[in-house]
Formats: structure tokens, C-alpha cells, sequence
């Protein structure tokens, strides 16, 4: 396994990392089983989210005893300070540690969010006070905007920044190389485009190929899966002109219905979040997270049942998807 350095943190990171969203569907056993055959094959790097459910607890339960083999990262989408105080102890205990490694703010959409959460009473701040006491040694941000990160960057705050990045996700090139010059770490999250790639192999060389990424997180609950993926990681500089063209190839055929959840579609005139439907959508069909995605995707005020297919999105959509016939497909996947 390769290992690469963490941007300005003093963290080496394998550049195979373990994605926590899966393991909610298995059982804390399972997981242990899972991240023992991880760590057997050099993965040391993990990432979770309070949102993930059971995620967390599953994998302090699974690395008992076996803390310091583990590079620990998890993220929480809260803003306010106090909220944020009290899932940094949350987090805590559930790995059942006194320290966690990477700490992220997650899923900044826009500037807006960013000063807020940067504000006197913001989350950052109990990110600064939870690394002054030693509870958490470093602090990220995640997004799904390029221009919310292209800025975040420059603001001096954050070590690491996670952004999508797979075959057919390939805006944030400049974005990566940007933060390679600044010295922060790149996490690539949705390495296989949330379960729409079905050529690992490809899309994990294809990531890898590019020195400007620390890390890939695939996520992973079967012990085959970790074979595989690690295996990949391992041939990551075997990437070939013949391999680019098939990658050429799998993003137009894909690309022509895969949301970027770039944004640009937004404002809804139904108030419909529209990228967030396709996610949900994603979580059903692909991960096998059926009940998880049912209450979040149930849970939002507004869903694709209320479109209108009036066209605004499509008029403002950069990669001009078809996004009331996908619309459609959403309402079907939750029987709506």
C-alpha cells in the first residue's frame, strides 16, 4: 500500500481509505471482520459522519484495542457551535476513543454557510476549542460545490477538503492541484460515483492516477470488497492510455443522466432540493440502504412528488440532464 501525506497535518495516510457509509447495513461483528482485513492489507485511514447512522459506533466497537492502527476521521453538518461541541462528544464516545484525527465540517453548500459557520458562535469555533484540548488534531471541510471550496481554500482555516471526484466527476481537477499548492490534503469521496461505476478497478486507478489526490474512500462492507479495492490501489501507477479511453467512454455514456449536484439548477420554484432527491435515489437502489435513505428522503419538506416539470432546472443545468424525466424515476423509486 502507498502512503501519502495529509497536506499540512502530520497525518500519512494510506491512499486507499475506508468509507463508512456501508457498514450500516451489516452488523458491528461484520464490521470488525471488515477493517481487521483492511488494516491486514496497509488501509489506514477511515471516514465516517454523524450522519451515518450506526457508522461510527460500529467501527469504535471494531478497532477495540487496535486504536493506534487507525488514522480517525468522521464529520458532522451542524453549524452552530454549541451543536457542534455536542457531536464532537458524540463522536467520542462512539469510537470510543479520547481523540479523534480529522474532524470535518460537512457538506458546506454555499459562502453564505461558510461565514456562518466561521462566525464567534459558529461550529468552527468548537472545532478550535476541541483541538486546543486535544480531543480532535485536525479540521476539514466537505462539500459538493466547487465554488464554495475554491474559496474555502484560500481562507487559511482547513487542512483537508473532500470533494466528489471519480471518472465521471472530474470538475475539480484545479481545485485539487490548487490545494496541493496550498498544502492541504484532498479527500475524493464517491469514487464510484455512488454505485453507478461498475468497474472498480478502473475508477479507483483512475483516481489515484492523479498525484494531486491523498486519498480515496470507497465505502466497504464485505471483506471481497477491501481485497479488491486494495488490489487496485496497489497497481494505481499501471493506469494506461488504453484505460483512459474506456473511462473516455463510461463518462459520456453516464454523464448524459448522472447529477453533479453542482447546484446551478437551484433555486426550485417548488423549493425541491433537487440534487439531494438524486442522492436519496442513489442510496436506495445502489447502496442497499433502503430504510436510511426512505426516512431522510421522507424527512424533506419538499420531495419530487411536488415538481411541476416546469423546466427551470433543466433551462440552468451545465450538463443539461434531463432532470424532469429523472424527477420521474425518483417519484418510482420511493412509490410516490
Amino acid at each position: 500500500m502507498k502512503y501519502k501525506n495529509l497536506g499540512k497535518t502530520d497525518l500519512k495516510v494510506s491512499v486507499l481509505g475506508f468509507g463508512g457509509i456501508p457498514v450500516q447495513r451489516i452488523n458491528g461483528e461484520e464490521t470488525k471482520k471488515v477493517l481487521l482485513k483492511a488494516e491486514e492489507l496497509g488501509i489506514n485511514f477511515i471516514d465516517s459522519a454523524r450522519g451515518y447512522s450506526v457508522s461510527e459506533e460500529y467501527i469504535g466497537e471494531a478497532i477495540i484495542g487496535r486504536r493506534q492502527k487507525w488514522i480517525l476521521a468522521t464529520k458532522s453538518m451542524v453549524k452552530d457551535k454549541e451543536a457542534m461541541a455536542r457531536d464532537i462528544e458524540i463522536s467520542l464516545k462512539n469510537f470510543r476513543t479520547d481523540y479523534i484525527d480529522l474532524y470535518q465540517l460537512h457538506n458546506i453548500r454555499t459562502v453564505e454557510e461558510l461565514e456562518r459557520v466561521l462566525r464567534e458562535d459558529g461550529a468552527y469555533a468548537a472545532l478550535l476549542e476541541a483541538k486546543a484540548l486535544g480531543k480532535i488534531k485536525h479540521i476539514g471541510i466537505t462539500s459538493h460545490s466547487l465554488d464554495l471550496l475554491k474559496v474555502a481554500i484560500e481562507v487559511d482555516k482547513f487542512e483537508t477538503i473532500m470533494y466528489p471526484y471519480n471518472i465521471i466527476e472530474n470538475q475539480g481537477e484545479e481545485l485539487f492541484k490548487r490545494a496541493k499548492e496550498l498544502n492541504i490534503g484532498v479527500i475524493a469521496m464517491k469514487p464510484l460515483a455512488g454505485g453507478a461505476l461498475e468497474n472498480g478497478d478502473l475508477a479507483l486507478r483512475y483516481i489515484l492516477k492523479n498525484e494531486n489526490v491523498t486519498t480515496a474512500i470507497p465505502g466497504m462492507a464485505t471483506i471481497d470488497e477491501v481485497i479488491i479495492n486494495a488490489e487496485s490501489a496497489m497497481k494505481q501507477e499501471t493506469f494506461s492510455h488504453m484505460d483512459m479511453e474506456r473511462a473516455s467512454k463510461i463518462a459520456g455514456e453516464l454523464g448524459e443522466t448522472f447529477c453533479r449536484r453542482c447546484g446551478y439548477c437551484a433555486p426550485c420554484p417548488q423549493k425541491i432540493d433537487i440534487p439531494t432527491m438524486f442522492v436519496f435515489s442513489s442510496y436506495k437502489e445502489r447502496y442497499n440502504l433502503a430504510q436510511w435513505a426512505e426516512e431522510r428522503y421522507s424527512s424533506m419538506a419538499f420531495r419530487a412528488k411536488d415538481c411541476t416539470q416546469c423546466g427551470t432546472c433543466e433551462k440552468k443545468c451545465p450538463y443539461d440532464l434531463p432532470i424532469r424525466s429523472m424527477m420521474l424515476k425518483v417519484r418510482q423509486t420511493f412509490n410516490e
